[in-house]
């Protein structure tokens, strides 16, 4: 498995330093960095060959990594009998191309590469999994090649259910470049989604691991991408040294940072 390669964009770019101890595991045209801690993964990478993708039948089919112990990874335990979906953290179809896209249509099935998101589809949801077209469109006079990077906030008050504690923000940086005078540059923009509950007396800490955790509708952010860094810990200057994103004070944002902007619709997003 090739995993997820620096160098697929004209500007080399790795893959994001975490503090915690984190196990690379890669995979077809992706690599996930799990914390065996969290028993989820801290970050994912993958390359997007836009002109290479293949139309692939979606299939259903999910396991485990063989390579680590089933106690470092949420399984399927976690998400029967319940309401909670297991959400992609690298999109299905994102690393589905070129010869090896059957095997990468499988691999992004690997458990290691799911996290729990709310079950219903609403239309946070729909923008969420739309953000990778969306810069697909705008990179396409860039040879559509872009480099997506994804994962899960984790908190410590992240409420526990069947041992696991249920992220509520997760948190995405598309990277692209674009030739600008004798060489290229590299582009990024970030993006926090937030299933958290509506309800603000509802104390998360304080519930037993019984039932799943209250999630709230998705609500999608464009954010600076040092808040994501803020938000992680995660080591990704290159990335905050690229972002398209500059709030200005007549954005007039919302979220839980000023300079967190809602998205309504694609047209919202800055690149």
């Amino acid at each position: 498995m090739s995993g997820y390669e620096a160098g697929f964009l004209d500007v080399a770019l790795g893959l994001p330093a975490a503090q915690q101890p984190v196990i690379q595991l890669d995979y077809t045209h992706f690599s996930v960095l799990l914390d065996p801690a969290r028993r989820l993964a801290a970050a994912t990478a993958v390359n997007i060959a836009g002109a290479e993708l293949v139309d692939l039948a979606r299939g259903n089919t999910w396991r485990l990594d063989k390579r680590i112990a089933e106690d470092q990874q949420a399984g399927p335990g976690l998400y029967s009998r319940n309401s909670l979906d297991r959400g992609h953290l690298v999109r299905r179809r994102d690393p589905v191309w070129g010869d090896d896209a059957k095997q990468a249509n499988a691999d992004s099935f690997t458990y290691t590469n799911a996290a729990p998101q709310a079950a219903e589809f609403n239309q946070g949801k729909e923008l969420w999994v739309g953000l990778e077209d969306h810069v697909l469109e705008y990179a396409n006079a860039n040879q559509l090649r872009v480099s997506v990077f994804t994962g899960p906030v984790f908190r410590a008050d992240d409420a526990v259910y069947r041992g696991i504690r249920i992220p509520r923000l997760f948190w995405k940086i598309a990277a692209w470049t674009v030739d600008i005078g004798e060489k290229p540059e590299l582009r990024s923009a970030g993006f926090v989604l937030d299933q958290s509950p509506l309800l603000a007396d509802i104390d998360l800490r304080q519930l037993t691991s019984g039932n799943p955790p209250p999630l709230g509708p998705f609500r999608c952010f464009q954010v600076p991408v040092e808040r994501i860094a803020e938000l992680t810990g995660l080591a990704i200057e290159q990335l905050m040294d690229a972002d398209r994103y500059q709030p200005t004070p007549t954005a007039q944002p919302v979220g839980p940072h000023a300079d967190w902007r809602e998205l309504a619709s694609r047209d919202d997003i800055v690149l």
